[in-house]
């Protein structure tokens, strides 16, 4: 049976940090519908790469499947299928750059893109949800939840502006759907390992304890606060990985 001697890069103490992360990214994802990343991963960059972008993208694929089973009416297929169509050619276009370019350009640019994005959206620009739109959303978000396992910054720019229980269930079927396919990308070309899977599998537990948590505050975040406060926090993971690749 697979345990934490699999795993000899993990201390008791940074496995602890890992799990209150994981719990702590999983709460917020419950309430908003795409916190997990955006937290977990630029300090788990920081304090443990090994969670990046495997492990991270493999607990992301069960957190947003829970999030969208857990409002699948509210799914709107349309603006998921225009995302997903991006999100798998991005993901192809990610795997190419991981095999052949150098990342940290490539993490400056986006960084960049993102934080403009954002800062353009708060003074008052309003992007078009329409389906050109969403799917170069979800191009940028393969390439980006491939290379660093934040994917979501570019569908909530582009998606913010839908009723909450709308925003978490969509972003989480896209979300899920996206990670499955990276998952398979990286495991095709050697990117994503049997450590990073057992790593997650001992994770699940801290997941679903936020993710659970958050059940009781979910319905009663404004649609406001629930806007203001995914752009602020695609603006921190940004900048967080800005600060990283320096």
């Amino acid at each position: 049976m697979p345990t934490l001697d699999l795993l000899p890069f993990i201390n008791p103490w940074l496995y602890a940090l890992m799990g209150a992360l994981i719990c702590g990214s999983a709460f917020v994802q419950g309430i908003s519908g795409v916190g997990f990343t955006l937290v977990a991963a630029p300090v788990a960059a920081m304090v443990c790469p090994e969670l990046v972008p495997g492990a991270l993208l493999t607990l992301g694929s069960f957190v947003t499947l829970l999030t969208a089973i857990r409002e699948r009416r509210h799914i709107a297929w349309s603006h998921a299928g225009s995302a997903l169509i991006g999100r798998a050619a991005g993901t192809i276009v990610a795997v190419f750059l991981l095999t052949q370019l150098a990342q940290r350009p490539l993490h400056f640019l986006f960084s960049g893109l993102i934080i403009l994005a954002v800062g353009l959206t708060m003074c008052g620009l309003r992007i078009q949800g329409t389906r050109l739109n969403i799917s170069i959303a979800g191009v940028i978000s393969g390439i980006m939840g491939t290379l660093t396992s934040v994917g979501a910054p570019a569908l909530v720019i582009i998606l913010h502006n839908q009723k909450p229980p709308v925003l978490r269930a969509t972003i989480g079927a896209i979300l899920f759907c996206g990670s499955v396919l990276s998952l398979f990308m990286l495991a095709l070309t050697d990117h994503y390992h049997a450590h990073e899977f057992w790593l997650s599998a001992t994770l699940i537990p801290f997941m679903l304890m936020g993710f659970w948590l958050s059940g009781y505050i979910r319905h009663k975040v404004t649609p406001t606060t629930l806007h203001k406060g995914l752009l602020i926090f695609c603006l921190l993971s940004a900048i967080a990985l800005l600060i990283k690749t320096i």
